[in-house]
Order: structure tokens, then sequence, then C-alpha cells
């Protein structure tokens, strides 16, 4: 089904599977190991991981454009950092044994805080890694309890100080904001830990209570509140004006960091369309408006690698009105905004609406959120497309 390139950035994620514990609002395709039992490890996946690279790499090259240098390395998860400095090492090894890195590619690592070391870091950095992202969610005990993460609460920054003095220039932390409990001052002192990290990027998520989760059993046993609309707006605002004091900007809705180089490049090139192979258990792809999707559980993700083929559960190729409905719904959550001459006569008339509303400005031939405009981010995107 493979056509070719399409012309964008070229970028791999890598899905590692494996957590200690499953948090509770987390619907990712991860595993314990008491769930994998004997029917998965580490190893086993390492092993399917190297296969499937290479799988890939002779599919890519039988295209008619030579396959791209790729410009971006993402490590997600799960907990990538379980597998311990060596374990992502042989990661990148095995990437850069089936496709060209470009010179300057960014290279990012998920970690988990109490995964990590000083010398889990010094051993990454040298194997190549150019970014870590740590998992942080709070500073507070009692929310970090609710969202059944089990760091303690200074962990994250002690982890990300420990990367910058292992040579980690770009290092972000995650927040979650909106745990049913999470009182103003939690998310102060939150914010107060982020900055005083010394880290260069942000990502900052509300709390979804997702279907399946443990979270949610709770929220529809009346354990806990659902998240409150207007609480996770003050909250957004709150943690938008204490970054954007202290010299981090917002780039993406959910995204803030100190100047250009600091972005996350490989998040760019999925909100600006490029192509990407995700490899590993349950691992998204998208290759010139082809996308596919990976087996979800490691054993069956192994033995499908084992056959010689791209372990794929599913294909689709995308249709123009598709592919349209997502650079709408990707460019409109950037700072640098959605293309005006992307919309059709109808959308531009909506556009003008949502400007006369004041959920957004014209920047030249952008169209920009406005602050209130980013609170109100999907609901401008179904104004401009239906």
């Amino acid at each position: 089904m493979l056509r070719d390139f399409g012309g964008g950035a070229f970028g791999i994620y890598v899905h590692v599977p494996f957590c200690a514990t499953r948090c509770g609002y987390c619907d990712f395709n991860t595993y314990t190991a008491g769930e994998l039992g004997t029917s998965a490890s580490p190893q086993s996946w390492l092993e399917a991981l190297r296969g499937e690279l290479a799988t890939a790499a002779e599919r890519f090259a039988a295209l008619p454009t030579a396959t791209p240098e790729v410009a971006t390395i993402f490590v997600g998860g799960g907990t990538p950092s379980l597998l311990g400095g060596d374990g992502l090492a042989a990661v990148l090894d095995a990437v850069r044994a089936n496709f060209t890195l470009e010179s300057d590619a960014e290279v990012t690592t998920e970690s988990n805080p109490e995964s990590t070391s000083p010398e889990f870091f010094e051993r990454i950095r040298a194997a190549g890694f150019t970014r870590v992202s740590l998992g942080m969610q709070s500073a507070a005990q009692h929310v970090l309890k609710v969202l059944d993460r089990t760091h303690t609460p200074g962990r994250a920054v002690a982890a990300a100080r420990e990367a910058r003095a292992a040579g980690f220039d770009h290092v972000n932390l995650d927040l979650i904001y909106g745990t049913p409990g999470e009182r103003d001052g939690d998310l102060d002192a939150s914010l107060d830990a982020v900055l005083s990290a010394g880290v260069d990027h942000v990502s900052a998520y509300s709390l979804i209570v997702e279907d399946g989760t443990a979270l949610a059993r709770r929220v529809r046993r009346g354990e806990l509140p659902a998240p409150d609309d207007d609480v996770l707006a003050a909250r957004y605002e709150r943690i938008d004006a204490r970054l954007s004091a202290a010299g981090l900007t917002w780039y993406e809705v959910s995204n803030w960091a100190a100047g250009d180089s600091a972005r996350c490049r490989h998040n760019l090139g999925y909100w600006d369309g490029g192509d990407w192979l995700g490899a590993g258990p349950g691992a998204h792809s998208h290759v010139g408006g082809v996308r596919w999707w990976n087996v979800k559980h490691p054993a069956r993700y192994a033995d499908r690698v084992a056959l010689g083929g791209l372990p794929a559960a599913g294909w689709e190729e995308l249709t123009e009105e598709e592919r349209h409905t997502e650079r709408v719904m990707l460019a409109a959550r950037l700072r640098s905004g959605l293309p005006l001459a992307e919309l059709n006569a109808v959308e531009t008339a909506a556009a003008e609406r949502v400007v006369a509303d004041r959920l957004a400005v014209r920047s030249g031939d952008h169209l920009v959120l406005t602050d209130r405009g980013r609170l109100l981010a999907d609901g401008v995107v179904r104004t401009l497309l239906d």
C-alpha cells in the first residue's frame, strides 16, 4: 500500500511497552511484568524491534524516493528508562543499523524519574541521546497518589538536574493538571518545582478520564469527582502565566519552550504533517498519506515480526478530505497558526466568525489562537470544519 514519502521531515518513534506499575489514569499500550508473565520480555521485544526496523528499511528502499535521513527519534512508552542506559543505547544502535541519521538529529527518550540516575543519564548521553522527557505530573504527594504515580515528589526535579549535569541541553518536564483533590497551592508548588529545575521545555496536559482505566472506574463509582471544565481553564491560565513570565513561551497549546531550539522537533514533525515510522507494539506510522498501526501485545508483535513482514494490525490510505481535516486540527493548535490558504470558502467564512468572537486573530496569512481561543481550541476546530 505504500506509495512514496510525503516530502516532510522523517522521524522514528519507538514504543517501549513495559511499566513497573500501571498508573490509574493511563490507557496507553503498556504492560507490567506480572501482566506479561513469560510471554514477552525486554530481550524478546528488542530482538523483534530489530527485525521490524530491518523490514521497514527494506520496504522503504523500494519506494520511488530515497529514504530520507532521520531527523528525529523519540523513544516513548511505557517506561523506556526501565531498559536502563545500555538497553536504550541498544535501541539507538538498532535504528542506526538500518537508517541514516541527520548530523543534528534530535534523539529523545521518555523516562520515569524513579528509574533514572546520574549514571543512567551519562550513559544515554554518551550513546547519542540529545533530549530527555521526564514524567513529573505533580509535586503534591496526594495528587500523585490519586494518579497512582509511584515516584516521590522531589525526584523529578532531581532527575532533571542530573540530566542537565550529564550534558543534556534539552530537558522536558510533564505536568498533569486538574486531578481531583488538586488545589491551587498544589499547582503553584508544582510550577515552583518545575522552574527551579532549570528545564527548557514544559508540557502540561489536563487530566482526561479515559474509559477502561482504574481512574474512570473510581469516577463512575462516585469515589472521585470528574475534572471540572472551569477549574481546568483556570489552571491552564495559571500555568501559562507562570511559564510565560519565566521565559517559556507556548508554541503548541499544551507545550512551552525557552526558544525555538528547545521545541520538540519530533512532535512538530507530527503536527506539521511529516512522515514517521512507528516501531514497537501498538505503534502508529504515517508515510505519504498512508497510515498503519502495529498489533498491540508484545508477544503477538514478536510473532508477527518473526514471520518476516511488518507487524501491522491495519492500514488506511487517507483521503484528501481526511488529510485536510488533520492539517486543520493540528495546525490550529500551533503558535505559528493555520495557513488561511488551507481553508475553502466555507471554512474561511467560519474563520471570520472565530476572529469576530476573539478566539483567533489574523497574523499575516495565518490564523492564530488568542489566549481565550487556546482554552477553546477544540471548539474552534469544530467551527472551522463543520
